[in-house]
């Protein structure tokens, strides 16, 4: 129960675009197709639910103060948790390197679709935003820091797929010349974002 509530809150309560706008670039960028929408979601599902956990590691049993305890007391007072931002981004950077070679290999025509928006992901506010987040609440096992970085990556999956969605319907609607594009975008987000207001105080 206490994982289906961490899920729920970091998809839907604490959603990375509706609730902090993080990653805002890569989803007005992208959302013009749920295909192209669809493929950069998950692999920023896959990339929180790989960085989130080993970055949880990082900071349980090297950076903060006395993590490195169990290398013994010489070690105890140690305190690396100025190292947090390099040790993290290089986590990100190096997962996203190898989300980029397999989705080259196994799927090209997606690859080429994202173009540089799927290196981009590496300075993605939302994947460092989460693993902060992370840092910051403090959860109590790896296993919540996993369910934590899957909830935020469905969360933003599913903000990039409906918006696109959404763009996909209204694309041939009279708009007003200056509200086309990422003008209606940005009005779309602001009213997804209240709607996704019902969930707060969601709880199981």
């Amino acid at each position: 129960m206490e994982y289906i509530n961490i899920f729920i809150k970091s998809a839907f309560i604490d959603n990375m675009v509706f609730t902090f706008f993080f990653g805002m670039c890569s989803y007005l960028a992208v959302s013009k197709t749920v295909k192209t929408a669809t493929g950069l979601g998950a692999a920023v599902i896959f990339v929180l639910l790989i960085t989130v956990p080993v970055n949880y590691l990082l900071e349980t049993y090297v950076l903060k103060e006395g993590a490195l305890a169990w290398l013994g007391d010489d070690y105890a007072s140690m305190d690396l948790s100025f190292l947090s931002f390099i040790m993290f981004i290089a986590v990100i950077a190096s997962i996203v390197q190898l989300v980029e070679m397999l989705v080259e290999k196994f799927s090209p025509a997606l690859y080429g679709a994202l173009g540089i928006f799927l290196p981009l992901i590496a300075v993605n506010c939302a994947i460092l935003g989460a693993s902060l987040f992370m840092q910051q609440k403090q959860f109590a096992n790896i296993g919540q820091a996993t369910v934590y970085g899957l909830g935020s990556g469905f969360g933003w999956f599913l903000a990039i797929v409906l918006i696109a969605a959404i763009r996909e319907k209204i694309k041939y609607s009279h708009i007003p010349g200056p509200l086309k594009g990422v003008g209606m975008a940005f009005i779309l987000t602001g009213l997804m974002g209240l709607a996704f207001l019902g969930f707060l105080g969601f709880e199981l």
